[in-house]
């Protein structure tokens, strides 16, 4: 699986909160749900481009 999420930016984006090892994993994984859905909704209205209306 490829990693969608930088953990440099999620760190920072925290900053101030302690950060899970784990909790990268789960939120790469929330990810890859939400583009395949996004990807889902755009196939079943026939496009290939993928919008924001999709998410």
């Amino acid at each position: 699986m490829v990693d969608l999420i930088v953990k440099a930016a999620v760190k920072e984006q925290l900053e101030g909160h302690n950060v899970a090892s784990d909790f990268y994993d789960a939120l790469d994984d929330e990810v890859a749900s939400v583009l395949e859905n996004a990807a889902r909704r755009a196939d079943e209205n026939d496009r290939k481009t993928v919008q924001p209306r999709d998410l």
